[in-house]
């Protein structure tokens, strides 16, 4: 099931890019990247739509050099079969962090590759000039380099390289909507597998991982550790550059309420996936040892059964229901503490978190018009807030 046409899978998100046009100094990398993410979410719509050509097979992967330009893919620098790796370090770790991810999913899930059918690993590097930040658009990886201060190289980072492609596997397992709570799901699951590509390539226990998303991409003078903490949701960073102080949500009975539209990122899907990202956390630690292992398979599982409209109860009552059936009571004790920590009550009954086809009647996406429509709203509100933070 493809990802949904309103989908703006990007590693940064829109508040820290909002607070960034504010600043002067800051203003112009903000708003071509703010600019950019809004053309990659049409470009997304057009690819999702589209039946995948690439032959099955192994391990492929395709790096290009967009020459700071924002035409796509660019030149191709490397391939798989290329015997000598290029000296440009964003072309090696962007080469590298697809192969680790492909990796992570293939030994520990036995999934080949995105579409489990051994799509080729693409990815663009040196996308823009100072673009500010990096995603995944239904067809290849894009990275920006950053603007150098706030935002470093985003191939630095190998948990961020897992959390772009895990929203293709997402797309096909699942097709979680992209707003409100399902939108949050859908981060969360990125973050999750993001930092198990990062677990599994250090062979980190659970109690050893650091947990972060983004560690490696803030400037040296940022006040922050990285752009999310699922240990600790609201403690990633603290720098006025990047809004002020962390606004993720770590409990329910602070859920972030914002209007369902792009410019207040769909209801804040990066804000409220700290909620079930926390939930992850405790599930993986009160389980104790590798976190890509029983907690790991248990969500990976449940991600196939999700609706594309599960609330958090159905994610919580998914894992649940896959806890029991290949665990035992001792896994769903773990997991029931977890959620009930973060204030989640598991929905009950098996159909709420039972994936559905697409029925009768229903619309089988946007028209290109609606596209067109949605692109010139965002790009009305990018004016209106330049004009505000020139005042």
């Amino acid at each position: 099931m493809p990802v949904t046409a309103r989908s703006r899978q990007c590693i940064v998100p829109p508040h820290i890019l909002r607070a960034m046009l504010a600043q002067p100094e800051l203003r112009e990398a903000a708003a071509t990247t703010l600019m950019g993410s809004s053309q990659m979410r049409e470009r997304r719509a057009i690819f999702a739509s589209l039946p995948m050509q690439n032959a099955t097979g192994g391990l492929r992967r395709a790096i290009y050099d967009a020459k700071h330009k924002e035409e796509l893919p660019g030149q191709l620098i490397w391939g798989e079969t290329d015997p000598h790796p290029p000296a440009d370090d964003a072309v090696r770790q962007a080469y590298d962090g697809l192969g680790a991810t492909y990796k992570f999913y293939w030994e520990v899930f036995h999934r080949n590759s995105i579409d489990n059918r051994g799509m080729r690993l693409e990815a663009s590097v040196h996308y823009g000039r100072n673009y500010q930040n990096a995603y995944w658009d239904g067809h290849e990886m894009v990275f920006g380099d950053g603007d150098g201060t706030v935002f470093l190289d985003f191939t630095g980072s190998l948990d961020v390289i897992g959390h772009e492609l895990t929203h293709g596997v997402t797309g096909e397992l699942s097709g979680l909507e992209y707003h409100n709570q399902p939108g949050a799901l859908n981060e969360s699951f990125s973050d999750v597998f993001g930092s198990l590509v990062k677990q599994y390539k250090l062979k980190q226990t659970a109690s050893a991982a650091d947990w972060l998303i983004g560690h490696g991409i803030l400037g040296p003078t940022v006040k922050g550790k990285a752009l999310r903490s699922m240990k600790d949701p609201g403690t990633a960073y603290d720098d006025p550059r990047l809004g002020g102080r962390d606004p993720q949500p770590g409990h329910m009975r602070d859920y972030v309420h914002l209007p369902d539209d792009q410019w207040d990122d769909f209801g804040g899907v990066h804000i409220n996936s700290g909620i079930p990202n926390r939930a992850f956390y405790l599930a993986a630690t009160n389980l104790g040892g590798y976190a890509y292992g029983d907690a790991g398979a248990i969500w990976y599982e449940a991600l196939g059964t999700l609706q594309p409209q599960a609330q958090f109860a159905d994610c919580a009552a998914a894992t649940l229901q896959v806890a029991q059936a290949h665990f035992g009571a001792q896994h769903v004790a773990a997991l029931k503490d977890a959620w009930q920590q973060v204030g989640v009550t598991a929905a009950t009954g098996l159909a709420s978190g039972a994936r559905r086809s697409q029925g009768a009647g229903e619309p089988a996406g946007d028209s290109l018009e609606i596209h067109l429509q949605r692109l010139v709203t965002d790009l009305q509100n990018l004016v209106a807030a330049l004009r505000q933070g020139v005042r």
